[in-house]
């Protein structure tokens, strides 16, 4: 089985992180993005994975062979020259695609949850249709275009932020198909969501299946902090094993082995810290992402942050309110950052405090 990963673009909503490295390399809980998703498509069966690229792919290449090798599949690359949207990409690699008669996954690579690969492989042969989207439950259904099915799970319209109620399900961004949708899809840039679903709709030939549990798309700082926190409520349930618990420790807290932390701090609830990561002693997080290398000085207090590679937290500092460090920041001792984004290789010499993009 194969799936096509859309990794594209540039990664700006996650920036400053993806000023140092891809967007599906940025660790989300200890581990790639996109090696979240591999790993579980794996599980299901998938010995080939197409990624959809058209940034900074030399990168990928070298540390996604590694990871190829040691799962034992294939991963090929599909460059882009230009912006293909979600549907055009799908057309470039219409080959491999087409390759055999087997359906196969499309994915877009933002997406974080309990991935329904298994089952979306079951629904997709139960309907003998050309195509499967996964749809989950949202609270406000008016800010997004929602999903209008019938009892069978048949698509019958698409509805762009609808003003009164007609379905609360949106689409989740992972599908499956039959190698017939390639028919329909030219190679130049092309919304699969705008162009290609509402026709496949109108044929009777799109199925939803409801996603059960967690969702989200933590394409951005905001929602990267969300998905860790419903990430980590998942883990406690399937493989509480892999939290951390000492002394200190509040909740729910991903530590790597390869950490170390002083005495008399407070860390949790929803934190992760990355390897090699040093705290020092008195400190506090709460819903935070620490990553590699970072050092976090003694008594600061950080809530509500991503701290990037390499960085160094001063002694009492406080920071908060979606605060975002790129990669080797320092900010110096008894500052105050509010919802600051600070660009790498930066020094911080005074207090932030309103949030800004600090260059």
């Amino acid at each position: 089985m194969k799936a096509l990963i859309l990794v594209g673009g540039y990664g700006t909503r996650l920036r400053p992180l993806t000023l140092s490295r891809p967007k599906p390399l940025v660790e989300f809980c200890n581990k790639p993005m996109l090696m979240h998703q591999i790993e579980a498509l794996v599980h299901a069966g998938v010995n080939h994975v197409i990624l959809a690229v058209s940034y900074r792919a030399e990168q990928m290449e070298q540390e996604l062979k590694e990871e190829a090798e040691k799962l034992g599949i294939l991963i090929t690359f599909s460059h882009e020259t230009m912006p293909l949207g979600t549907a055009g990409p799908l057309a470039l690699a219409h080959e491999l695609l087409n390759a055999d008669c087997d359906p196969f996954f499309v994915l877009n690579s933002d997406i974080i949850c309990d991935f329904p690969f298994k089952e979306m492989v079951a629904f997709h042969k139960s309907h003998r249709s050309e195509g499967t989207l996964v749809v989950t439950k949202v609270e406000e259904p008016s800010k997004y275009g929602v999903v209008v099915y019938d009892s069978n799970g048949r698509i019958e319209q698409f509805v762009e932020k609808p003003t009164e109620f007609v379905s609360n399900k949106i689409n989740a961004g992972m599908y499956m198909f039959s190698p017939s949708i390639l028919d329909r899809i030219e190679l130049k840039p092309t919304s699969i969501e705008m162009e290609v679903f509402p026709n496949m709709a109108q044929d009777n030939q799109l199925f939803a299946m409801e996603l059960h549990g967690f969702w989200m798309d933590v394409g951005q700082p905001k929602d990267f902090l969300t998905g860790m926190c419903l990430y980590l409520s998942s883990l406690r349930q399937k493989s509480p094993n892999l939290l951390h618990q000492s002394e200190g420790i509040v909740g729910n807290v991903l530590v790597d082995s390869s950490a170390k932390i002083g005495q008399n701090c407070r860390i949790g609830p929803n934190v992760s810290v990355g390897p090699e990561v040093v705290i020092e002693d008195g400190v506090c997080i709460k819903r935070c992402t620490i990553l590699r290398g970072a050092k976090i000085r003694s008594h600061s207090w950080l809530e509500s942050c991503i701290i990037g590679w390499n960085c160094t937290v001063g002694k009492w500092v406080r920071m908060e309110n979606v605060t975002v460090l790129g990669e080797d920041v320092i900010v110096k001792d008894e500052l105050y950052v509010n919802g600051g984004k600070v660009l790498p290789h930066k020094s911080i010499g005074s207090s932030v405090p309103d949030p800004q993009v600090i260059m």
